[in-house]
């Protein structure tokens, strides 16, 4: 089966999963994530393939991570991801991309990352739930870190960390490709 196919079947039985365990009717789960209740029945009917800020989204409503939402996989407590397996939710045509490594539940959802970005390229986000943090360490060029609109330069080998519940992006303003590793870390809210 192809990966895509696969993933979507696998958001429509992880997203009923998730709604049903946290005892969300689709209404509910609607106005949490601030998604449609037409756009939440195509998806758990595996008739959509949606955006990863949907996806984001539901994730966000339902207290469980992106990784949770797309896994195929039912295993044991220790889950190796192979590298083929990572999954790419954006890129740009100049090569640019971020890559989902791995997820868990700890016990809100925690991800994660691993991103690059050529020069002049940059990646925006929405906010997340209130006490999200975030943690990146960039291993190659600078990122220019823009968190509810100042922006920070952090370059190469520096680390840094912060409440991602409002308006961030992710650029890289400089002449060199930008690498980084990315954590993501949302608590799960009732």
């Amino acid at each position: 089966m192809p990966e895509l196919d696969l993933l979507t079947q696998s958001l429509a039985r992880n997203v009923k999963h998730w709604r049903s365990e946290r005892g969300f009717t689709l209404d509910a789960l609607a106005a949490r994530a601030g998604v449609s209740r037409g756009m939440l029945i195509q998806i758990e009917q595996a008739r959509t393939n949606p955006s990863i800020g949907t996806v984001v989204k539901i994730g966000d409503a339902l207290g469980v991570s992106i990784t949770t939402l797309l896994d195929y996989e039912q295993g044991p407590k220790v889950r190796i991801v192979p590298a083929e397996q990572a999954v790419r939710l954006w890129s740009t045509e100049a090569g640019s991309y971020h890559r989902l490594l791995a997820g868990t539940e700890a016990p809100g959802p925690l991800e994660m990352w691993d991103w690059f970005l050529q020069p002049g390229d940059g990646s925006p986000s929405d906010p997340h739930p209130q006490g999200t943090v975030e943690l990146l360490h960039v291993t190659a060029g600078e990122l220019t870190l823009v968190v509810d609109g100042v922006a920070h330069q952090v370059p190469e080998g520096a680390s840094v960390t912060f409440e991602a519940d409002v308006p961030h992006e992710y650029r890289n303003d400089g002449a060199a490709p930008c690498s980084l590793v990315m954590a993501v870390s949302v608590p799960f809210e009732r």
